[in-house]
């Protein structure tokens, strides 16, 4: 296939994915809820109730509102949302953008990673690294959770693209390795001195292993330069939450989303911003 048809697979690859993407970004949380839950009601020493299967594949999608099955027509990525004009084909009741967002932002970086490092084992490798930072992004933005259920998993994969050698940054393995372990004591530091200071927590354990993930993925060199992306990222959303949007600054934030921003951008442009204060 020539340079256009790989673009126009990764687009449909890319929504596809994305749809899939809101399956998990809507049921993870409430998946570890149930299962929280039911632990806690294990040690009470209370009966499990039976409870109807819930997980990424059933029950059937459907709408949130009134209840209505979603038909395979009607799940259609962004298509299927114009058609219905953003509503409820039953009940008429909205349906929110940012399930056409999603899928739209991880069709564009889909492309963005073939156009980057060509039709490559290395772009499917990039793709795998910005689905799991898409998934990442929404869950911490919704329930300020980044569950180990995609850290983990994700910090293992950046050490397997590394053994395989479809590293995104064409790091060693012992880069991606010190780069997992220094990502992870750097925040976990960072955390227990500003425990230590101000009496409470600043962030949470879930962050270490974003920032152990990327470095798995990226390597040690990269990461000073995510966590100053990251600062900055958050520095910028979180004084325009509070002037355009009237958000309580006392309020925190997540912090996964600007850090996943972060490794995004260096994973594109990453070696030519470490090469300033890397010769």
């Amino acid at each position: 296939m020539g340079p256009a048809a790989w673009l126009v697979v990764a687009a449909v690859v890319g929504l596809c994915v994305g749809s899939f993407l809101n399956v998990v970004v809507h049921r993870l949380p409430k998946m570890l809820e149930r299962g929280w839950r039911a632990q806690c009601a294990e040690l009470g020493g209370e009966l499990a109730q039976d409870q109807p299967p819930y997980n990424l594949i059933v029950p059937r999608s459907q709408c949130p509102a009134c209840g209505h099955p979603i038909t395979a027509l009607q799940n259609i990525p962004v298509i299927s949302y114009l058609v219905l004009r953003g509503r409820c084909s039953a009940c008429q009741a909205k349906i929110s953008p940012r399930y056409p967002l999603v899928e739209i932002l991880t069709a564009a970086l889909t492309v963005a990673a073939v156009l980057r490092f060509g039709a490559t084992p290395v772009a499917l490798s990039a793709c795998v690294l910005l689905w799991f930072l898409i998934a990442l992004t929404f869950i911490d933005f919704d329930t300020q959770l980044l569950p180990d259920n995609v850290t983990l998993p994700m910090l293992w994969m950046g050490l397997i693209a590394n053994v395989a050698g479809v590293a995104v940054q064409d790091v060693s393995l012992r880069d991606a390795v010190i780069g997992a372990i220094a990502g992870y004591l750097s925040l976990w530091i960072v955390y227990w001195l500003f425990k230590l200071i101000r009496g409470k927590e600043g962030m949470g354990y879930g962050d270490f292993k974003l920032l152990a993930a990327l470095g798995a993925w990226l390597g040690w060199q990269m990461l000073p330069l995510i966590v100053l992306l990251s600062s900055v990222v958050g520095a910028i959303i979180g004084i325009v939450l509070v002037v355009f949007k009237g958000r309580d600054h006392h309020v925190p934030l997540a912090f996964g989303p600007y850090l996943a921003i972060a490794g995004a951008i260096a994973l594109f442009f990453g070696k030519s911003l470490v090469h300033l204060y890397l010769p």
